[in-house]
């Protein structure tokens, strides 16, 4: 009995799939196929990865890459060489040492031209530290202007105090680009070994559960979409203004104009020569010009041009 209704549940399943079929083909005119658009590549996707040295869990942006690593510092590299980030600190530093001075001698170890400090202000400070001062930065390296910012964290003990300073730095050129997200990637260091900094227990956190993680990663990403954007927007106003037909030779597309919504340029694949649309969007094609699909159909189809 229960194999009886489950076939009758299958043949039922069944007979409503080709009914639905059915009704679909008979929006199509005849004579016609339905075309599909052909759709561009969407953005890659960009995530901060968490990743691990002996002694810390640090935040990583997609491509960039570990240059120095120890108990006491930890830079990443961007790809092109043209950005960092550095987390450097020590613990036993004297407890009224200038925090202007510890950020310059941390950043003098880049060799930097013309190093330049600005005023500090109050920041916040990252897990395991009682307070922060950040400091805007210019300097050259190679005669190439540079520009970023460093932020000192501070945790003061009885008689000395724990120092550690993170820094995002770029070429001036891009640093608009890198400002908004940039900075917040360098304080994403947690330790994960008592030796880091040789005191026992500095900045341990939980970056996976970090409101300040979560934030990082969500201006990383709006970066990462407005550039890949830009990027792509550049190369295809080139393509369209100099390479279109071969671009379309090449590709096996054409790109043609919907009467419906004349904003929107649409690709399709070289396989018909007259494509016609409806007000719902759907797309047909033939290769038969005497063929008109609003015969007898209750759509308004449209033919469509190819786009100049």
């Amino acid at each position: 009995m229960k194999i009886h209704s489950v076939l009758k549940a299958l043949a039922l399943l069944s007979i409503a799939l080709f009914t639905t079929h059915a009704s679909a083909a008979q929006t199509i005119p005849k004579g016609m196929v339905e075309v599909k658009p052909v759709t561009r590549p969407a953005a890659p996707g960009a995530n901060l990865t968490l990743a691990t040295t002996p002694f810390f869990t640090y935040a990583l942006p997609q491509g960039w890459r570990v240059g120095e690593s120890g108990q006491f510092a930890l830079t990443l590299l961007a790809p092109d060489n043209k950005a960092l980030t550095i987390m450097v600190g020590n613990s036993g530093v004297p407890i009224n040492y200038p925090p202007g001075q510890f950020v310059y001698e941390k950043l003098m170890a880049l060799q930097p031209q013309g190093l330049q400090l600005g005023q500090p202000r109050a920041a916040r400070p990252i897990q395991g530290f009682a307070q922060a001062y950040e400091f805007p930065v210019t300097y050259g390296i190679g005669g190439v202007p540079c520009r970023g910012v460093a932020t000192l964290h501070i945790a003061p003990a009885y008689d000395s105090a724990v120092m550690a300073m993170t820094a995002a730095l770029s070429e001036e050129r891009q640093w608009q680009g890198y400002s908004k997200w940039l900075p917040l990637v360098s304080t994403q260091v947690s330790a994960r070994n008592g030796a880091a900094f040789g005191m026992r227990g500095i900045m341990a956190q939980n970056l996976q559960n970090s409101t300040e993680y979560a934030r990082a990663a969500q201006e990383y990403r709006n970066w990462s979409q407005r550039n890949w954007q830009a990027v792509t927007d550049q190369r295809n106003a080139s393509q369209d203004r100099n390479n279109q037909q071969f671009r379309e030779t090449l590709g096996g597309v054409q790109t043609y104009t919907n009467p419906h919504d004349s904003q929107r340029p649409i690709e399709l694949p070289d396989t018909y020569k007259y494509f016609w649309v409806n007000e719902h969007g759907t797309i047909v094609g033939t290769n038969d010009p005497g063929i008109d699909p609003n015969s007898g159909s209750t759509k308004d189809w449209r033919r469509m041009p190819k786009a100049k």
